[in-house]
């Protein structure tokens, strides 16, 4: 006998969702507002740098070889007793090294000490601390708690694992989206992806309230299977990783352009992105996560033929869906090997990350809206 609905939960699911998607519009403003002072506090360090490095230029001077690797420190004289520090990644494919992209310079007399300091490329925490910032990562728990407040209660009332229909999936993919963002931020300072990632989730639940509503209800019975859970669960996360490196490619696309401005002596018109590391650090930790997220989806495409097979009677039936599954496992896999053996890097590899994101995209929207075929349990 099916669970009986409990259309109540279901409603006090939609009010969490809402007030999950002020919440984090909240968090988003914050974590744009730490963008933006942080960019005026640095240049402020900047020009007083400059200024002190000018007035000592005639004790000591400080030069950088052109082609120099990234984080190279050097440092002057006695002096000075002061160091020049750029923040980069050298450890990208055959030693490639890019000119720095966020570096602090500081002043001789030490009064800038600690003050500005960005993410290096080990997106290792400073000791600097950013008070919006801060204010933007607790708003940002908070709205996680009332999101997963949201995605209980409705699996509470439709008595079943929260992901049967596209509402569902968006809904859950948005909350474990910010839920790894938050997990890593316990490691790594990537709090300049919040204003990304935030926004993201915000869009990802207004579409699921606005354009992808279903109210709460049973199964279809071909999704009644033990496999909704391994299948979707492990879908789901795959997405949320994509999520990120998505983010993180389109940053690495602004700050290479940012990088190649600067280092032609133009205006830094991208002043925001002093607080993200280099191009090529974005760029290593973009590949690092979709290593992971593309074995996570080897294995949604390897449970959804089980799956298939189970409830259809064969293992691949060349339905849209499961085509386009697997065009986004071809399209990582292309970015994957690119990068590693074909020297697939920079503006290349972010943009075929993007590519990818873009087909999990549409994969989730036109697909479960325009095709028809046996996947077609969108709720609409």
């Amino acid at each position: 006998m099916p669970f009986s609905i409990n259309e109540t939960m279901g409603q006090y699911s939609e009010l969490f969702m809402l007030l999950a998607a002020g919440t984090y519009t909240v968090a988003f403003v914050a974590f744009a507002w730490d963008l933006a002072k942080s960019s005026k506090m640095l240049r402020a360090v900047d020009l007083k740098a400059a200024a002190a490095s000018g007035t000592s230029a005639g004790a000591a001077s400080v030069k950088v070889p052109v082609g120099a690797g990234v984080g190279a420190g050097v440092r002057a004289g006695a002096a000075t007793g002061a160091a020049d520090r750029a923040d980069s990644d050298v450890s990208g494919p055959a030693g490639r090294a890019e000119r720095p992209t966020s570096s602090v310079s500081r002043a001789a007399q030490g009064s800038t000490t600690g003050v500005g300091q960005t993410a290096d490329g080990g997106m290792r925490y400073g000791a600097e601390r950013r008070a919006p910032a801060r204010v933007a990562v607790a708003v940002t728990v908070l709205g996680a708690a009332i999101h997963a407040a949201g995605v209980i209660t409705r699996a509470i009332g439709a008595g079943r694992v929260p992901w049967g229909n596209m509402y569902e999936f968006l809904s859950t993919g948005a909350f474990v989206a910010v839920a790894v963002f938050l997990v890593v931020l316990i490691r790594r300072d990537l709090r300049f992806l919040g204003t990304f990632v935030i926004g993201l989730a915000v869009i990802m639940l207004v579409a699921a309230s606005v354009a992808f509503w279903t109210p709460v209800g049973h199964l279809v019975p071909a999704l009644q299977s033990y496999w909704l859970i391994i299948h979707v669960s492990i879908a789901v996360m795959s997405s949320a990783l994509f999520t990120l490196t998505f983010a993180m490619s389109a940053l690495q696309l602004l700050q290479s352009h940012r990088q190649k401005a600067v280092a032609s002596g133009g205006a830094d018109k991208l002043g925001f992105l002093r607080l993200v590391p280099s191009a090529l650090s974005l760029e290593n930790l973009s590949y690092r996560i979709n290593a992971i997220a593309f074995i996570g989806w080897t294995f949604t495409l390897m449970f959804g033929a089980i799956w298939a097979e189970k409830a259809w009677g064969r293992f691949w039936g060349w339905d849209t869906k499961e085509v386009w599954t697997f065009v986004i496992w071809v399209v990582y896999a292309g970015y994957l090997h690119a990068r590693a053996t074909r020297g697939w890097t920079g503006t290349r590899a972010a943009w075929l990350s993007i590519v990818g994101y873009l087909c999990v995209v549409f994969n989730f929207t036109i697909v479960n809206q325009f095709f028809n075929g046996l996947h077609s349990y969108s709720g609409l």
